[in-house]
């Protein structure tokens, strides 16, 4: 219970959010797994040159989670609901940035 009454100030704040992004925020298993293949790929090259040569080892480790491309679609389409609920809680933030 203490931990419910010590955590309650941060908690309270979240269920503001709309149903949609909550639900995504509280599915993190693909971002673990992503955050697992990142750092699997970085422990493995032990240390870099250079940054640019960090960000590629990242870059790589990111796309060959998804090499045929397909994924970016189906990810959308479980994204959609979340995306629109995010750009409309954040003033359109998201749909600035793509223009």
């Amino acid at each position: 219970m203490r931990l419910w009454e010590n955590a309650w100030a941060e908690f309270v704040p979240f269920l503001q959010f709309d149903v949609e992004i909550r639900r995504i925020v509280c599915t993190t298993n693909a971002i673990e797994s992503v955050n697992a293949r990142i750092r699997r790929a970085v422990r493995a090259r032990g240390h870099f040159p250079s940054e640019a040569a960090a960000l590629k080892c990242i870059y790589l480790a990111v796309m060959s989670l998804d090499p045929t491309g397909k994924g970016r679609k189906r990810l959308t389409s479980r994204w959609k609901r979340a995306l629109q609920a995010f750009d409309i809680a954040f003033d359109g933030c998201l749909s600035a940035a793509h223009n």
